[in-house]
């Protein structure tokens, strides 16, 4: 087992428009699906280490609104400067809500903020974080 690991869980009311959404734009790839009768109840998808699970939302949950350029969480998903602009064209191909157009802000980070398909915030760029020093 692999200790501290941490793997996001969204649930969408539309799960395959959303996986059709992170593996078109995000560039993540299915790894398993669960399907019943009903369509998609389960999908894990992977881009390097980042892990997300996709999971139909069966009670309605609600999703923070946007306030200026932002929903007050979201993903965080890190990518090379290259990735950032391409991300942001395929999303804005699609029609993609976008918060932030790429730009590189005060402390380094080249990054661009989009809403997906039901209105969840995904940051694209390449700051790592979780790594000593100073910015």
């Amino acid at each position: 087992m692999t200790s501290g690991h941490l793997t996001a869980f969204i649930c969408y009311r539309d799960p395959d428009a959303a996986v059709g959404w992170i593996t078109e734009v995000l560039g993540f790839d299915v790894v398993r699906e669960f399907r019943d009768d009903g369509g998609l109840i389960h999908a894990e998808l992977r881009r390097g280490d980042a892990v997300v699970c996709v999971q139909h939302d069966d009670r309605g949950y609600d999703v923070p609104a946007v306030k200026g350029d932002c929903v007050g969480s979201g993903l965080y998903v890190v990518v090379d400067q290259d990735d950032v602009t391409a991300i942001h064209q395929r999303a804005d191909g699609r029609g993609t809500a976008v918060l932030i157009p790429p730009e590189t802000t005060q402390w380094g980070n080249f990054r661009t903020e989009l809403l997906d398909p039901e209105g969840r915030q995904w940051s694209i760029g390449t700051y790592l974080p979780g790594q000593p020093g100073d910015w």
